[in-house]
């Protein structure tokens, strides 16, 4: 084994600071040496920005390990911690903090030596890349090369560059309708003991729902909507290959294609990874895809800008690193695929990932140079041709649309996590006027704001299409009266002007009399947050600001559909001078102005909303957007009153079956689907879980916590979690309270050997703090609503619960409308039990977890209470006594099972 990197390496945590110098002797230094020693000579470092926060600095500077793990393997997962690093290298872990500093060192020489080895699974294009990292000063780069170029290292072949050596898609011929075919019983329960193989005998309550969601792959029943299945299913009954074997058994015997579509991106990846154990000869097919929106992959025509000189510094070194992930990534999903999670957070204040990614619609489609080797449109056309496409709720809303214009519908779906389809429909069909909004159109129009500011393709329609205004007078006179209307929309530093009152342009006179009225009017002033208004009482000068800004979205959408016109016209023409690239650019921005005509057409019925009656299927309000004080956009926004009816209208309406699953879809479950709405009825199917809550589970109100005290509530945590040894997730309904927690906790809780992430607080990804947490037994995880029902940890990991609070929905003009006409107190009850149960869902995952859920409070509505399995027992006692009971059931004990509950009892605190 190659001796130990003979540099100098920190480990910064809230327990206490290691250092180890370069001959490996190792100690305890204080925060000043630490960054005395930091500033003289670089060090080992594991998570640069992490351990930045851990001495309170903006950034430090060092070898971080995580960097060169990046360039040494590319595109594979890794947990960002020393013990992640031991088990990916075979090397073994430190036994305590206070080694890791020489581990680390150790660990380096490790990595080092793959990147010398001729067999080194990512040698293709090191040495380009490697060269463009020494040009840019990448720490890691002199001792990378000297390895590279020793004699052990071997022969290196010249290998073609990144854009040479992605392999290009083919265009394949039009997939041919599905065949009818009726699915027998028999089939379905053995596609699905074929699917499960020899892990598990599919159970009784497994093939009831497998045969139930059938039904949503046979013929269609009705012309006036699809075979719709709503199913509740209880945690453990095996949902996903409850749902893969009909939806597999359909795709082989029809040759159709379904969509399985999920809210989060966990879900994403399990699905991803059972397709590739249950189905792997259609995964080696490439018949199971999985599709995104376009903002999470890769734009390869961004990257070159990126590597030939639009990025400098920091956000320069990670463009070279995604270029190495990008030459092995299976899919160039930057987000949640096989870019490590981490990797952008080691470059957080960059903003170098969405600067790399598909923003705002600006691809040039046919007419970028790298069009056929494109990450997206590879993955549009594999879910074309594909048997599953496992996307998410957004997209198939998206989709759902666009597909149906193009006469390719999507026919099956099978909405997983269906209990967040009104959320995600609310946030598809929602629509706002801003000024956050408009500056984007305006970049899109006419490029970036700054002159001189390197923009890579960011230039503006004028510069995307010289030839026509070269060629062609009348397109150049529509181009010059788009951009010259483009002119009035806001620019650079609106926020500031309108601030100051004094706005340019009619766009930013509306924003100004927006905020002006909003702060005028708004009651809530907590700490600089969020402000909104209704829009009634319209001051004077309001009204004038509305018709003016209307005026002039007016005169861009005529100027924007003449150019369109005349832009479809020249394709149709073929004039001499017009290429096919150039036929291809003007295809591309004739595609682009339409979706700025349907921005525009919608900016204009909202305008006209605000001098108007309001509207019964919406609801319209004013806004000023902040966060901790700082003001970060200002306009008008709509919402449907229940996103459920556009859903059920673009979405379900169309499609010939449509399966809708979840554990909690609430009572009645088919009001998660947007039933109602629909000319059919829906079949309705519930099966409860399998798992024994009486004996895994227990449920503990503490009474005596005072949530708004940070004091009481941080002591609260800090004595649950040392009864549960840690295994423990933290849940809070504010982010104030959260890090006000996290800084009385932190610091004692790892000096107790307890470990505490958070959300909101390290500078790391929530995908990677789930990790860590999965990886660590005694590690604690703080989060918001992203983890509530975005963690699948089963075992020992997770084993308690702790809610802050009741999670009562925001007091917001958009929540007060939808309670006032859908249901009132009953309405916010059925939220908040929503939010319980999928809360509760997290903790027993398996017949062996076993783990108590302690709600802090002591006004908990007993009514609340049905959100739980009814057979766990629950009981409303003080918080110490609730640490002993959680000590005793956790270690097994059997008198603590039988021991008296308490005030509620195990079903006596049940709402009747």
């Amino acid at each position: 084994m190659r001796a130990p990197l003979q540099y100098p390496a920190l480990v910064a945590t809230h327990a206490g600071l290691w250092r180890a110098d370069s001959e490996g002797n190792a100690g305890a230094v204080s925060r000043a040496e630490a960054v005395r020693r930091l500033t003289d000579t670089p060090h080992l470092l594991l998570n640069a920005p992490q351990v930045a926060a851990r001495l309170g600095l903006a950034e430090v500077s060092g070898l971080d390990l995580l960097e060169l793990f990046a360039f040494v393997h590319p595109a594979r997962f890794l947990v960002p911690s020393a013990g992640g690093l031991a088990a990916f290298l075979g090397l073994e872990a430190p036994a305590n903090q206070s080694a890791e500093p020489a581990f680390l060192q150790q660990a380096a020489a490790a990595l080092i030596d793959t990147a010398s080895r001729p067999e080194w699974p990512a040698l293709a294009g090191s040495r380009e890349s490697l060269d463009r990292l020494n040009r840019k000063g990448w720490l890691w780069s002199r001792l990378l090369d000297e390895e590279m170029a020793s004699e052990n290292s071997g022969p290196r072949r010249q290998a073609p560059s990144l854009f040479e050596a992605l392999p290009e898609w083919a265009d394949v011929p039009p997939r041919a309708a599905p065949r009818i075919t009726v699915l027998q019983p028999a089939q379905v329960t053995a596609t699905l003991t074929q699917l499960a193989g020899n892990r598990r005998e599919p159970r009784d309550g497994q093939k009831a729902f497998a045969q139930e969601i059938a039904h949503a792959f046979q013929p269609r029943d009705s012309r006036d909507g699809p075979n719709l299945v709503v199913a509740e299913a209880g945690t453990g009954i095996g949902k996903t290959l409850g749902y893969l074997a009909p939806a597999a058994l359909y795709a082989q015997e029809t040759g159709g294609s379904v969509w399985l579509s999920t809210y989060t991106r966990a879900l994403q990846r399990q699905l991803k990874a059972e397709t590739a154990r249950s189905l792997p000869h259609l995964v080696q097919a490439g018949k199971i895809v999985v599709r995104k929106g376009r903002e999470n992959y890769l734009c390869l025509l961004n990257l070159e800008d990126a590597l030939q000189g639009a990025f400098a510094g920091r956000p320069a070194i990670f463009a070279d690193l995604a270029a190495r992930w990008a030459r092995f990534s299976e899919d160039g999903d930057m987000v949640g695929g096989d870019l490590p999670g981490w990797l952008a957070g080691l470059f957080r204040r960059s903003g170098a990932l969405p600067a790399l990614t598909d923003r705002r619609g600006e691809c040039i489609h046919a007419a970028c140079p790298h069009y056929r080797r494109c990450f997206i449109e590879k993955s549009q056309r594999q879910g074309q041709q594909a048997s599953l496409v496992i996307a998410n709720h957004a997209l198939v809303m998206a989709n759902a649309v666009r597909a149906r214009a193009e006469g390719q519908g999507l026919s099956r779906l099978v909405f997983d996590e269906g209990h967040h389809l009104h959320a995600a429909a609310d946030g598809a069909f929602s629509i706002a006027l801003t000024g956050g909004e408009a500056i984007e159109l305006r970049r899109w129009l006419l490029g970036p704001d700054r002159p001189g500011r390197r923009s890579g393709r960011r230039r503006g329609l004028a510069a995307r299409l010289l030839d026509v205004t070269s060629y062609d007078g009348e397109g150049g006179t529509a181009l010059e009266e788009l951009l010259d209307a483009a002119r009035l929309l806001p620019s650079a530093d609106w926020l500031s002007r309108i601030a100051a009152g004094e706005p340019e342009g009619p766009i930013e006179a509306l924003a100004a009399a927006i905020r002006a009225h909003v702060l005028t009017k708004a009651t809530d002033e907590e700490r600089g947050f969020s402000l909104e208004t209704e829009i009634a009482a319209l001051p004077p000068g309001l009204p004038e600001a509305v018709d003016t800004a209307a005026a002039a979205l007016a005169r861009m959408a005529k100027a924007a559909l003449t150019l369109r016109q005349r832009l479809l016209a020249l394709a149709e023409e073929r004039p001499e001078w017009l290429d096919q690239p150039g036929i291809a650019r003007l295809g591309a921005a004739a595609e682009g102005l339409q979706l700025r005509l349907d921005l525009l057409g919608a900016w204009q019925r909202l305008l006209a909303r605000v001098t108007a009656e309001p509207e019964e299927d919406f609801v319209d309000w004013f806004a000023l957007v902040r966060t901790e004080g700082r003001e970060l956009d200002c306009g008008i926004h709509r919402h449907w009153l229940d996103p459920l009816k556009p859903l059920a209208g673009a979405v379900l309406a169309p499609a010939h079956g449509v399966a809708v699953t979840s554990a909690t879809l609430g009572n009645p479950p088919e009001a998660a689907a947007g039933s109602s709405y629909l000319h059919v009825a829906p079949h309705i199917f519930r099966v409860k879980s399998p798992f024994d809550y009486a004996r895994q589970a227990r449920i503990f109100i503490a009474t005596d916590v005072q949530r708004q005290d940070s004091a009481s509530l941080a002591h609260a945590y800090h004595e649950l979690i040392a009864a549960a040894g840690g295994g423990t997730l933290g849940l809070f309904t504010a982010i104030a309270r959260l890090r006000a927690v996290h800084a009385r906790l932190a610091d004692r809780m790892a000096r107790a050997g307890l470990p505490l992430f958070a959300q909101h607080v390290d500078a790391v990804d929530t995908g990677t703090l789930v990790d860590l947490f999965r990886a660590d037994p005694h590690a604690t995880l703080f989060g918001t609503d992203a983890l509530r029902d975005g963690v699948d940890v089963p075992g020992d990991s997770l084993r308690l619960i702790v809610f802050e609070g009741v999670p009562w929905s925001r007091p917001t003009i958009l929540n007060a409308a939808r309670r006032a006409a859908l249901g009132g107190s009953a309405y916010e009850d059925i939220q908040v039990k929503h939010r319980l149960a999928q809360a509760f869902g997290r903790l027993i995952r398996s017949a062996d977890d076993r783990g108590a859920f302690v709600l802090l409070g002591a006004s908990v509505p007993s009514r609340l209470l049905a959100a739980f399995p009814p057979e766990v027992p629950v009981a409303r006692i003080p918080l110490a006594t609730a640490a002993d009971r959680i000590r005793e059931f956790l270690s097994g004990d059997c008198e603590a099972e039988n021991a008296p509950l308490g005030v509620g009892g195990p079903h006596g605190d049940r709402p009747a």
